[in-house]
């Protein structure tokens, strides 16, 4: 079965999140990032990383996955899940 790409967008609680998280917030992002980092050496996601947008940043990433629950269980498996919302659209990524 042929892999579907996502393209997520990961919401911060607030505009400014990326320059003033708390130490708790912190550690929930540093988590966050070594959940990504074994996508992204198990081959499931394609390239993820911080936005910095002058109105606010915020996180993308891109994945290949089976489907769309498998998309959902990752989701839900991240770290920063809760924290912050996720938004996720349907990708037809080219890609090497």
């Amino acid at each position: 079965m042929a892999k579907q790409q996502f393209f997520l967008k990961l919401n911060p609680p607030r505009p400014t999140f990326m320059i003033d998280m708390t130490t708790e917030e912190k550690a929930v992002m540093q988590n966050h990032v070594a959940y990504w980092t074994s996508l992204l050496d198990d081959g499931t996601a394609i390239v993820f990383g911080p936005v910095s947008d002058p109105n606010g940043g915020y996180g993308v990433g891109v994945v290949s996955v089976d489907n769309e629950e498998h998309l959902k269980k990752i989701i839900e498996n991240d770290p920063a899940n809760g924290l912050n919302k996720y938004e996720f659209y349907t990708m037809r990524a080219i890609f090497k």
